[in-house]
């Protein structure tokens, strides 16, 4: 296996600059969901630790997906599948689109959260890495057993040397985990302030 061109990050940091339409600006459905993709290799280099997270964002990028290939061109735009589960009133079902861009989107957070304590704080251990942004970006949101869960994950977490080796490859990963946090989380954001403008950003988990 030939050594990666650059970082982890970079096929979804190349995809990120596809995912709003050229001409209105508007959150595309198949780019977003695309760069998401790219991003659970980065979420497989975390060892078993991530296994839950990934489960999450497969389970919900797979029913994205089927919605979005069952009419294209209905569903090019990413917030079509949440407005069409408004409109027939299914957006709060558990297993709603709506549902699966709300946890993608908080499944993303929180890979962002984590990124950013990695770059601000060098001196953190991974796993303190990992809880402090679990804490702030989905504890709020996870029932009790989901979330009195995620410290014994976290206690098999990769060494952080050794993780940022991994996902470094050939390129600068400092650089990219700054542009990966300050290119997604804008984007993140607008998905946060769509779904509230229709009463469905506070949805939690049992």
């Amino acid at each position: 296996m030939e050594e990666m061109e650059g970082t982890v990050l970079r096929p979804s940091l190349e995809r990120m600059k596809m995912v709003r339409s050229e001409e209105t600006g508007e959150m595309l459905t198949e780019p977003f969901l695309h760069v998401c993709k790219l991003i659970l290799p980065v979420v497989d280099k975390f060892g078993g630790a991530m296994s839950i997270v990934k489960s999450d964002v497969g389970g919900n990028l797979s029913r994205l997906e089927a919605k979005y290939y069952s009419d294209p061109s209905k569903y090019r735009l990413l917030y079509s599948l949440v407005q069409a589960e408004v409109e027939s009133k299914t957006s709060k079902a558990s297993s709603s689109c709506t549902n699966g861009l709300l946890w993608l989107t908080r499944e993303m957070d929180f890979l962002v959260e984590l990124f950013r304590s990695l770059l601000d704080h060098p001196d953190w251990s991974m796993s303190r890495a990992c809880t402090v942004s679990y804490n702030k970006a989905l504890k709020k949101w996870h029932g009790w057993l989901t979330s009195s869960s995620f410290p014994v994950a976290v206690k098999i977490v990769p060494d952080r040397k050794k993780f940022m080796e991994i996902i470094g490859g050939s390129g600068d990963i400092n650089a990219d985990i700054e542009t990966f946090c300050t290119t997604f989380a804008p984007i993140l954001q607008e998905n946060h302030k769509f779904l509230a403008s229709v009463g469905l950003d506070d949805l939690k988990s049992s």
